[in-house]
This record gives structure tokens, C-alpha cells and sequence, in this order.
């Protein structure tokens, strides 16, 4: 099943070793590694098929890359991209704007992020739009959050990865 993202918190050397990959293929490589080397960690966060609506919820609701306002521009699609093929999209974080934006994201309440959610343009975003999509979402924001608390804490980056 595709299009399942997942968040991990990497630390300086982790994130060098990604922005020194060869070609795409080493850099999912690279990835995949560390990803197994975190195991089940409070470092990793999976989000299933929620990062396109969380994208949008806490952006300007386009699926663009860097869209909306900083730091909440960051969280799933911000303007880092790694891979240059179309198939993965793997986005960066760096420590210092992961200190902005796991602050941003404490801030959401689930009130707040239900008016978020609604202001979506069904025809924009899925044919599924609706409350019970709200709330597979919001389930999924949790952990996202609390990665991001995490990172922050630890001073991590995080990288955000999902196939196409």
C-alpha cells in the first residue's frame, strides 16, 4: 500500500549523510536505514495517508511544497526536498526550525484544527471530506506533535518521506 508517510527526528550526522547522497536511490537508502535503526522509538511517527490532509490543514489547504505561513509551512511538505525524482517526496527539517514549529504545533487545539479542517475545498483535497476523515486525521496529528516536541527537545531535525 503506498502513500503511507512517516516522520523521524535524525540528528546533524544523519541529516548530512542525507544531504550527501549521491542520486536519489542512495538518499532512500540512507533513509530506510535509519529508519530501521530506530525500531519502535518515540523518534519516528508514522501518519498513514493523513500527510496530505495535514499538509493542508496547516497550510493555505493547496498540496504544495513550503505553501502557507512559516513555521507550520515545515511540518509535512516544507520547502527542503530532497529528492529530486517523483516517485518519494522526502522533506527536511532542520533543528532550528524544528524548535518554531513543534512550538506552532502545541498550539493547535483540536477546535482549531476542526475550523482548519473545514475550511478545506472538498473538490480540492478527496472524495472523502468529511467527519470521519477529520477525525482520522486529528489521530494522526498526535504523534506528528509529539515528534516534533521531541525533536525539539533533543535538538533533532526531522525528515517526513512518503512514495508516491
Amino acid at each position: 500500500m503506498g502513500c503511507l508517510g512517516v516522520f523521524i527526528a535524525i540528528d546533524s550526522e544523519q541529516v548530512d549523510r542525507l544531504l550527501h547522497a549521491a542520486d536519489d536511490d542512495e538518499l532512500l537508502d540512507r533513509l530506510e536505514s535509519m529508519e530501521a535503526d530506530l525500531g519502535d522509538s518515540n523518534l519516528a511517527a508514522d501518519c498513514d495517508k493523513s500527510w496530505d490532509a495535514l499538509h493542508r490543514c496547516l497550510t493555505d489547504g493547496r498540496l504544495d511544497f513550503g505553501n502557507g505561513p512559516y513555521p507550520l509551512s515545515h511540518v509535512v511538505l516544507g520547502p527542503r526536498q530532497l529528492h529530486k525524482g517523483d516517485d518519494f517526496i522526502v522533506s527536511l527539517v532542520l533543528p532550528e526550525e524544528v524548535t518554531d514549529v513543534a512550538a506552532a504545533l502545541q498550539a493547535i487545539s483540536e477546535e482549531s484544527f476542526r475550523d482548519r479542517y473545514w475550511q478545506l475545498v472538498p473538490s480540492d483535497y478527496c472524495d472523502n471530506h468529511g467527519e470521519e476523515d477529520l477525525q482520522y486525521t486529528w489521530e494522526w496529528f498526535q504523534p506528528v506533535r509529539d515528534l516534533y516536541r521531541v525533536a525539539s527537545e533533543r535538538r533533532l531535525a526531522v525528515v517526513f518521506s512518503v512514495d508516491q
